[in-house]
């Protein structure tokens, strides 16, 4: 099997976070060299935070500019590209600043310690690049893993429930029992896609739908859905099983154990850029501790997979409110770019 070549990775530079870290990191990069020099002025401070800043702030620019191309190149050759840049974006700003300040003899010399320090200061950013893309792989894996596992376990009351209800209606109603084949052919075909695989929101909707039609045979009346689903926006998408399972929870949790049943509402709205989902169940009055440890590992999951597309974008919560247990979910449309 070949290996795959690691992709470069470099953070978005352009944004007012990464731009408040740079210009901190520069400035305190200005006390250290300016301590290491043995004498600190007013005016020294002054010119060398002017010279680093306008070396951090327009390397950041360019880098900004080519971030979209660099992604798509193996972290050597990216990293190559990225240190030249720096490198000469810091000769240009030295020789700048050499013609404004004309400082006499010396210029090679002191040039040739512009570019040295901005070469260790650059490789030891790429370098914790490097390290932070080595983690995140690694963590995606592991998930990548466990989500595979947790998707392929489909509960074996509902399967053995499915084929039950198979076997009654080929006799009476093979039609009926014909579209439940094919829900549950449905339902294992996504157990088995991707596990890091997005979907539009309307195919999920559509699983979940083909999961209440085979449990309805199953609960009769006793199960009964309230969908109140804004127009679909064919632009949003949806990690894979993300809401079939939280639909599987409330009804293994809060209609199976009512005798009478009851209603789930799925609430489905965008807001801005965001997709807010509602799921509402009833709540078994001697049945809400196992609710909430039942629930834990299927809510547990998709709130790792959301932090590794939407990071701190996405939110997943779940608690009672008044003989209610409510579910909310939001993300953003589109996953967040690495």
């Amino acid at each position: 099997m070949s290996v795959q070549p690691e992709q470069f990775v470099i953070p978005e530079l352009c944004n007012t976070t990464s731009l408040a870290l740079l210009i901190i990191f520069s400035e305190l990069l200005v006390v250290v060299l300016l301590f290491a020099g043995g004498k600190i002025t007013w005016v020294q401070f002054g010119l060398m935070s002017l010279f680093v800043q306008w070396i951090a702030l327009v390397s950041a620019g360019v880098l900004c500019s080519l971030r979209s191309w660099l992604l798509r190149l193996n972290f050597r050759l990216g990293a190559a590209i990225a240190f030249v840049t720096v490198q000469v974006v810091a000769l240009l700003v030295g020789l700048m600043a050499e013609w404004v300040l004309d400082r006499g003899p010396g210029l090679l010399q002191r040039l040739a310690g512009v570019v040295t320090i901005s070469s260790i200061i650059t490789g030891l950013l790429l370098r914790y690049f490097y390290v932070q893309q080595r983690l995140r792989v690694q963590e995606q894996a592991e998930l990548q893993s466990r989500i595979q596992a947790l998707q392929s376990r489909i509960r074996p009351h509902f399967l053995f429930n499915s084929m039950n209800i198979i076997a009654s209606l080929i006799a009476v109603d093979p039609d009926t029992a014909e579209t439940v084949v094919e829900d549950l052919s449905e339902l294992f075909r996504a157990s088995l896609n991707d596990a890091g695989g997005q979907v539009p929101i309307g195919d999920e909707i559509d699983l979940c739908e083909r999961y209440i039609r085979i449990e309805g045979l199953r609960l009769g009346e006793r199960l009964r859905m309230d969908w109140r689903l804004q127009e679909n926006d064919k632009s949003a998408l949806i990690p894979l099983l993300t809401l079939q399972p939280l639909l599987e929870n409330a009804i293994y949790h809060g209609i199976q154990p009512l005798p009478e049943g009851g209603v789930i509402v799925v609430e489905l709205k965008y807001v801005a850029d965001e997709v807010h989902i509602r799921i509402e169940n009833p709540i078994p009055n001697d049945d809400f501790n196992k609710e909430r440890a039942g629930n834990q590992m299927a809510l547990q999951n998709i709130r790792s997979r959301l932090a590794v597309l939407y990071g701190g974008k996405a939110e997943l919560s779940a608690e009672a409110e008044n003989d209610r247990f409510v579910t909310l979910l939001h993300f953003p449309k589109m996953p967040l770019s690495i």
